[in-house]
C-alpha cells in the first residue's frame, strides 16, 4: 500500500464521527431522490402495463340513447381504431346488515367472451357465462370491504327494480382505478360499488335493446384526436349526446396523472437540499484537514509530490464519503420507494406493482451526489495545492479576534468572559457560523414541510364540512324532480330540514378557450350547502349571471368579473347561452361555476326542478332514513358526511403518515449531521485553547459553555431563520402541487413550527451531548504539547 494510501485510511479514522454524519445527510439526498423517482417510473410503468394489456379507451362518449347501427357510423371515421358499445347506468346495492346506502355504477360486457375496450382484470372467480342473466362481477375494493366471495348473491336495485344478482368474480378496470362515488372527495369501497353485467339483462332493465348510452374507442397512431371528437359530438347530437371526453380527461385517468405530476414536482425539491447540506459539511471538513495539515503538505511536496497527487489525494478521500453514501442511499430509497408506490398502488386500486429501478435514475443521482461534493470541497483542495512548501512548514497564523458588536457598543458588562469569548469566535469567522445556521435552517425546513401539508388537508376540509357542506346527507336523484321529491324527503321521520340544490354539467366557452365543469346552483338564502370562499366569508347566488371558481377564471378560462361566457349544457339537450360573470369565487377544491336555482332553470327552461336535496338528519332516525332511501327508486344515490370525514382520515393515515414520518428522519439527520460537524470543527480549532483554560482553573462545566454555547447561539439564531424559510417551502409546495383538482392553500400551524424547532433542539442536545462526552477526554497534556 502506497504512503498517501495510508495516510487517507488515517485520515479517514480519524475523521469517522463526520464523515459518518457526512454520509448519512448525503444517503438521504439519494434516498429522497431515488425514492421519488424509483416511485414515480414504477407507477408510470405499471399504470402503462395495466391500459395497455386491458385496452384502455382513449375516448369516452356518454349519451342518452343512440341505437347500435350509429356506432358503424362512428367507427367508419377516419383514424378510428376501435369502438365499442355498452350500456352504464347508477345502481343501488341493498348489503343485509348494512344500513347505510350504497351507490355503484353498473357497466355491461358482452354476454360472453371479453370487451373489446376496457377489459377487466380479473382477481377472482371468471366472467359471466352466455345465458346466465343474473350473474354480475363486482369490484375488487368493494368486495374486500364486504367480504364477498364469488358464489354470494348481492340484491340490487336496478331502474327502480330489485334483483338479485350471483356474484361470479370480482376485479378491476383500467377506467375505475380511482373509485370515488359521485359528489364525494375520497374513496369509499364500502358505499361504492362498481359492478359489470351482461349486456342483455342491462339492456333489457333499461330498454337499451338494439341500442346503447355509452361509446369507447381508440384511435390510430397518427389521427387528430380533437378532430375526431368534433365528428363524434355532431353524429350522436341528435341523440342526446353529452359531448367527447379524451382519455387524459377521464376523471380515473385525470386524478392520477396529477398525482403522478405532483410527484414528480416535489422529487426535485428535497434531494437538492440535502446534497446541498453535505456538500457545505464536506467543504468544512475538508478545509479544516487542509488547515491542521499544512506541514504535511509542505513535506510531501518536499519530497517530490506533484501538486496533482495531491489533490487527487484529497478528491480520493472525497469520493470515497461521497460512494459511501451513494452506496447507503440508493437500496434505503428503493426500499422507501417501494413502501411508498405500495401506499399509491393501494389508494388507486392498480391491480399489480411493476416495481423498477431505472439505471438512469441511479446514474443521475451518482452524478448530481458527486458534482455536489466536487463543488463542495473544490475551494478547500484548490488551498492544498496551492500551498507553498515554505510557507506551508509553518503554522497558521494566529487568529486575530476583535470586539464584537454587542461589546463595542458597551454591552460587555452583561456578559461574563466566557460567554464573550463566544461571540467574538462567531464573528472570528461568520461564513463558516452562516453556513452552520442555514444548515439547521434547512433541516427545519424540511421538518415543517411533512406537517405542513396535514395543516393545509385540514384546514379544506374544515372549510367544505364544517363551514360550506354542513349537511348531514345528500341525496341526488336519477333525473331533476319537482320541488314535491324535497317535500317527501322532509316529511319523512327524522329529517329536520332540507334545502334544494341542481347540477348540470356544461361546458363553458371564452374565446377559442373551452373546460368541462359543473354548474351547482342553490337558492341564495341556503345554510345547510352555502358557498365559503377561502377567506371564510358567505358569498350568495346572484339572481343573475354566473360566479367562476377563480382557479378556472384566471387559469383555465382567463376571463374577469363583466366578460361573458358561453355555457353550453351537457345534459342531452345541448342548450347555449351567453352569461356574464358577476363574482369570482377562490375555493380549494374543484373548479364548479354557481348559479342561483331560478337562474339554472330558466336557462334550462325545464320549470322549477331540482337534482337533489341537502338535509340534516335527527341520527337517531338515521337507519330508518336510509332504509327509506334505498327503497326510492327515483334516488340515484346518497352521500354521508361523517362517512365523508371518515374516508378523508383514513386517506391521511395512508398517505400522509409515511410522508411526514420520512422528512422528520431526514430532517434530524441533517440537524444532526450540521450540529455534530459544527461541534467538532469547535473542539478541533479550539482543543488548544480549551485545555489552556482547564489549566488556568476553569472548571469542565465552563468549559463546556464554551464550547456549546456556541453551538447554542447557532442553533437558536437558525431558528426563527429556519421557520421563515420553512414557510417559504411550504408556499412553494403549496403553489407546484396547484390543479384542477384541488389548490393546497398556505396554511402552517403553531404546532407545525413547534414541532420541527422541537426535533432541532432536541436533534441538537443528543449532538451537544456526544461532543460533550469527547471534551472531558480531553487530555490536557497532549494538547498542550501541540506545536503552534
Amino acid at each position: 500500500m502506497r504512503a498517501l494510501d495510508r495516510k487517507l485510511w488515517r485520515d479517514l479514522w480519524s475523521l469517522r464521527g463526520q464523515s459518518l454524519a457526512i454520509i448519512a445527510v448525503m444517503a438521504s439526498g439519494v434516498a429522497c431522490f431515488i425514492m421519488f423517482m424509483s416511485t414515480l417510473d414504477s407507477l408510470l410503468q405499471s399504470r402503462d402495463r395495466y391500459y395497455s394489456e386491458n385496452r384502455f379507451a382513449e375516448i369516452f362518449v356518454p349519451i342518452k340513447r343512440a341505437p347500435e347501427t350509429i356506432a358503424q357510423r362512428i367507427a367508419e371515421i377516419n383514424g378510428v381504431s376501435k369502438v365499442d358499445t355498452r350500456v352504464v347506468a347508477p345502481v343501488v346495492v341493498d348489503m343485509e346488515g348494512f344500513h347505510e346506502p350504497i351507490i355503484g355504477t353498473i357497466t355491461s360486457i358482452p354476454d360472453s367472451g371479453e370487451p373489446k375496450l376496457n377489459r377487466l382484470y380479473l382477481r377472482a372467480g371468471r366472467l359471466i357465462e352466455p345465458g346466465r342473466n343474473d350473474e354480475v362481477l363486482i369490484s375488487e375494493a368493494f368486495a374486500e370491504a364486504h367480504q364477498l366471495n364469488p358464489g354470494d348473491t348481492l340484491h340490487v336495485i336496478i331502474n327502480g327494480k330489485r334483483e338479485q344478482l350471483r356474484i361470479v368474480g370480482s376485479g378491476g378496470s383500467p377506467e375505475y382505478v380511482h373509485q370515488v362515488p359521485p359528489g364525494g372527495a375520497f374513496p369509499d369501497y364500502e358505499r361504492y360499488a362498481i359492478l359489470w353485467m351482461g349486456r342483455t339483462p342491462l339492456s333489457r332493465a333499461y330498454d337499451m335493446n338494439g341500442a346503447f348510452n355509452n361509446l369507447v374507442l381508440t384511435l390510430t397512431r397518427d389521427a387528430d384526436q380533437q378532430a375526431i371528437m368534433d365528428q363524434i359530438e355532431a353524429i350522436l347530437k341528435p341523440y342526446g349526446g353529452v359531448g367527447a371526453i379524451a382519455r387524459k380527461d377521464q376523471s380515473s385517468n385525470y386524478i392520477l396523472a396529477q398525482e403522478l405530476a405532483q410527484l414528480e414536482s416535489l422529487s426535485g425539491i428535497f434531494p437538492i437540499i440535502f446534497l446541498g447540506v453535505a456538500a457545505f459539511l464536506l467543504n468544512v471538513v475538508v478545509t479544516r484537514l487542509v488547515g491542521t495539515q499544512r506541514e504535511q503538505v509542505a513535506a510531501l511536496k518536499a519530497f517530490g509530490y506533484s501538486n496533482f497527487t495531491i489533490a487527487l489525494h484529497y478528491l480520493q478521500m472525497i469520493m470515497m464519503i461521497v460512494l459511501a453514501g451513494i452506496l447507503i442511499g440508493v437500496p434505503v430509497g428503493v426500499s422507501l420507494g417501494h413502501m411508498l408506490s405500495e401506499i399509491y398502488v393501494e389508494y388507486f386500486r392498480l391491480p399489480f406493482l411493476e416495481f423498477v429501478l431505472e439505471p438512469l435514475r441511479v446514474i443521475q443521482v451518482s452524478l448530481i451526489t458527486i458534482i455536489a461534493g466536487l463543488l463542495g470541497t473544490l475551494a478547500a483542495v484548490r488551498s492544498a495545492v496551492r500551498l507553498k512548501p515554505a510557507e506551508a512548514m509553518r503554522p497558521e497564523a494566529p487568529a486575530v479576534y476583535r470586539m464584537s458588536l454587542l461589546e463595542k457598543i458597551g454591552l460587555q458588562r452583561l456578559f461574563s468572559a466566557p460567554t464573550r469569548m463566544i461571540l467574538r469566535n462567531l464573528g472570528h469567522k461568520p461564513v463558516k457560523s452562516l453556513l452552520s445556521i442555514l444548515g439547521i435552517a434547512l433541516a427545519i425546513g424540511i421538518l415543517m414541510t411533512g406537517q405542513f401539508q396535514q395543516d393545509s388537508t385540514y384546514y379544506m376540509m374544515y372549510v367544505r364540512y364544517d363551514l360550506s357542506q354542513r349537511d348531514d346527507l345528500t341525496v341526488v336523484f336519477n333525473e331533476p324532480k319537482s320541488h314535491r321529491a324535497l317535500a317527501e324527503l322532509v316529511s319523512l321521520p327524522g329529517v329536520e330540514s332540507g334545502e334544494p340544490f341542481r347540477m348540470v354539467p356544461v361546458r363553458l366557452r371564452f374565446e377559442h378557450r373551452n373546460y368541462r365543469t359543473m354548474i351547482w346552483a342553490m337558492e341564495p338564502d341556503s345554510e345547510i350547502r352555502r358557498l365559503v370562499d377561502n377567506d371564510l366569508h358567505i358569498v350568495k347566488p346572484p339572481p343573475e349571471g354566473i360566479i367562476l371558481n377563480e382557479y378556472l377564471a384566471n387559469n383555465i378560462l382567463k376571463v374577469k368579473t363583466g366578460d361573458q361566457v358561453i355555457v353550453e349544457t351537457l345534459d342531452g339537450r345541448m342548450r347555449k347561452a351567453s352569461l356574464p360573470v358577476v363574482g369570482l369565487i377562490q375555493q380549494d377544491f374543484g373548479v364548479t361555476a354557481y348559479m342561483s336555482l331560478s337562474a339554472l332553470n330558466r336557462l334550462m327552461q325545464e320549470g322549477e326542478l331540482i337534482s337533489g336535496a341537502s338535509l340534516y338528519i335527527d341520527e337517531y332516525y338515521a337507519n330508518e332514513i336510509y332504509r327509506e332511501i334505498k327503497d326510492r327508486p327515483a334516488i340515484a344515490g346518497s352521500l354521508i358526511r361523517k362517512q365523508e370525514i371518515r374516508n378523508f382520515h383514513h386517506t391521511m393515515d395512508q398517505t400522509m403518515l409515511f410522508w411526514t414520518s420520512v422528512a422528520t428522519i431526514f430532517a434530524v439527520i441533517i440537524a444532526v449531521g450540521v450540529v455534530y460537524n459544527s461541534a467538532r470543527i469547535i473542539l478541533t480549532e479550539r482543543s488548544s485553547e480549551l485545555a489552556s483554560l482547564r489549566v488556568l482553573g476553569y472548571t469542565r462545566g465552563e468549559i463546556s459553555y464554551i464550547l456549546l454555547g456556541e453551538l447554542a447561539l447557532i442553533t437558536l439564531i437558525a431558528l426563527p431563520i429556519g421557520l421563515a424559510f420553512g414557510r417559504g417551502l411550504c408556499g412553494y409546495i403549496a403553489w407546484a402541487v396547484n390543479n384542477d383538482m384541488y389548490r393546497v392553500p398556505l396554511i402552517v400551524e403553531p404546532s407545525t413550527y413547534a414541532f420541527a424547532a422541537l426535533c432541532v433542539l432536541l436533534a441538537a442536545g443528543a449532538s451537544g451531548l456526544l461532543v460533550r462526552r469527547r471534551l472531558d477526554k480531553l487530555d490536557l497534556i497532549e494538547v498542550l504539547k501541540t506545536k503552534e
